[in-house]
């Protein structure tokens, strides 16, 4: 299953995520340092990561919705996978947009309370996190954005073929 966005055959939207993913990073580290110090250089610095990462996000999900839906089958297992990334991605960037907009005001003070853009940049980022893993499980598994060589599919098939079967022992025995 290739990928439908790509440049000189290589992906796109694997390119694009590692931008957002720093920016969530950074949008909560500075909110856990503007917690534990006030400083509006920390704030400001959290406000900037999060206008990059909301960006970034949206520059990343073009062609990741574009591999998902005109790249994957529709009825594969791959697509349900898909499917939950693009959901999980999709609530981290409302997380972090929603903290944008309580924050973006905030750029030359009057200082607001670092909690809500630590609870909500702190659920973006875990988002972040399990959205990944199913990215990479898409990757991994699926081998979506993957060109095989013809190698690879041989040796592909040859290791399904081979794989033990599992046994599950009984405790009790």
């Amino acid at each position: 299953m290739y990928s439908k966005a790509t440049v000189a055959g290589h992906p796109v939207h694997p390119m694009l995520v590692a931008y957002p993913v720093a920016a969530y990073t950074g949008t909560l580290v500075g909110f856990a340092v503007y917690a534990s110090n006030g400083q509006q250089f920390w704030l400001n610095f959290a406000i900037a990561m999060n206008i990059a990462g909301v960006g970034g996000a949206l520059l990343a999900a073009l062609p990741g919705f574009a591999d998902l839906f005109l790249g994957v089958p529709r009825s594969s297992s791959a697509m349900a996978v898909g499917r939950v990334h693009a959901g999980v991605n999709v609530l981290a960037l409302v997380l972090f947009a929603i903290s944008l907009g309580l924050y973006a005001n905030h750029w030359s003070g009057p200082p607001r309370s670092a909690t809500p853009g630590l609870a909500l940049s702190s659920a973006g980022v875990l988002c972040t996190v399990a959205a990944g893993f199913l990215g990479w499980t898409l990757v991994q598994d699926y081998h979506i954005g993957v060109r095989l060589t013809r190698d690879q599919v041989r040796d592909e098939d040859t290791v399904q073929h081979l794989r033990p079967l599992r046994i599950h022992h009984d405790k009790a025995a």
